[in-house]
């Protein structure tokens, strides 16, 4: 594929699976004044943002298998519309409980942005080039970390909470012209899988047999899982805690963000030269031992908000290559299933995460530790799960 057919496809996926998170990043600044517009408590208010989540593991297991079945476009057009009406009825919410459901509901929407983006890249590469591709798209996809907490805080400013959703809308507006006049559709009739529930089950029945891919999605949902408890602790521990605006909060989160979407650049390259396989233990591995010695600060009081950004920032550097390497690497070997191999990983990644923070909600208190104990165990796993999925060979790392 020609470099400017190959960006121009990065640009289209990468934007549309911005457009979940979007939903997320823009919110989080809004988190405390949810709380006292609708008279909920931290807990409530973090479990609109953990019904998201949920939602969105939960939608993928079925978009994965009728992308598979009908094609990538027809799905993202169903998922696309159920975002932008329950956008608009979460702008209108008017207590929390509404809030929680149409949360839960617009993350089945953004479940199809999610996971038929890696379907398509799948379907158009592997190895290391399908590597090179998931890591464009998610320089892409950056925009949504970087940038969405400032402009949450700017519309919050102007607006008010409720104008985020109406922004939100917008975008996935947007984003089902982009699937129309952008995306060609990438599954030709003939590689489309026969359309029953016997054949989507096998498909799942299948993965859930493979341990190599199992493990490799288990690498990556809980070295994402810390990231999944600083998404809902953060506001609260940089705003409550340590006295941050909502602007100069969404500075402090954009700053550990682009530590991901930057390292994440370099994972073709240096799959290439050492092995994707590899770099997925080096990267684990340096997440874990940043996480675990941030823990170790906190536990011997040195509670400082530098500290906290410093190593996280070091972290989701490493997170840049744990991600995009373990979903190239689960997804090689099922192209013939991939939307399915795709929303399974995704459901999972996702389910983790959700446990994760609900786990971490249950010990809140609006202080680092409980965050960042989270955060280390996590990472730990994921360091685990790939000594345990890699040791099962002995033979060369993964090669174009």
């Amino acid at each position: 594929m020609p470099f400017s057919a190959f960006f121009r496809m990065a640009l289209v996926l990468g934007l549309l699976s911005a457009i979940g998170p979007f939903a997320i990043d823009m919110y989080l600044p809004a988190l405390p004044d949810i709380g006292q517009s609708l008279h909920a408590g931290v807990g409530p208010v973090q479990w609109s943002l953990t019904s998201f989540f949920l939602a969105l593991g939960i939608g993928q297991v079925a978009y994965g298998p009728l992308s598979d079945m009908f094609g990538r476009k027809p799905p993202l057009y169903f998922g696309l519309a159920l975002f932008v009406a329950t956008s608009v009825a979460c702008a209108l919410a008017s207590d929390i409980r509404a809030l929680v459901l149409l949360r839960f509901l617009q993350g089945l929407g953004a479940a199809a942005g999610t996971v038929i983006p890696r379907a398509i890249v799948r379907d158009l590469h592997t190895g290391n080039e399908a590597a090179r591709l998931m890591a464009l798209l998610m320089l892409v996809f950056s925009v949504s970390p970087l940038l969405a907490p400032l402009a949450g805080s700017g519309v919050i400013a102007l607006v008010g909470w409720r104008g985020v959703f109406w922004v939100v809308a917008l975008l996935g507006a947007a984003g089902v012209l982009v699937v129309q006049r952008a995306l060609p559709e990438t599954l030709s009739p003939a590689q489309r899988r026969r359309g029953t529930l016997a054949g989507a089950a096998q498909a799942y029945w299948t993965l859930l047999r493979d341990a190599r891919y199992l493990g490799l999605v288990g690498i990556g949902s809980f070295t994402m899982a810390g990231f999944f408890v600083f998404l809902a602790g953060s506001p609260f521990v940089f705003i409550n805690h340590y006295g941050l605006t909502p602007v100069q909060y969404s500075l402090a989160f954009s700053t550990n963000a682009a530590a991901f979407f930057v390292t994440a650049q370099f994972t073709a390259r240096l799959g290439r030269r050492f092995g994707l396989e590899r770099v997925t233990v080096w990267a684990a591995s340096g997440a874990g031992l940043a996480l675990v010695l941030l823990l170790a600060c906190f536990m011997l009081g040195a509670d400082g908000m530098w500290v906290l950004i410093v190593l996280y920032f070091i972290a989701s550097g490493c997170m840049g290559l744990v991600i995009p390497t373990t979903a190239v690497l689960a997804l090689d070997d099922h192209g013939p299933i991939a939307g399915t191999a795709s929303a399974l990983m995704g459901t999972l990644q996702m389910l983790v995460g959700t446990v994760a923070m609900a786990l971490a909600g249950l010990f809140a208190s609006g202080s680092p530790l409980p965050m960042v104990t989270g955060m280390a165990m996590g990472a730990l796993i994921g360091v685990a799960l790939t000594w345990v999925t890699f040791g099962r060979r002995r033979g060369p790392a993964h090669a174009p």
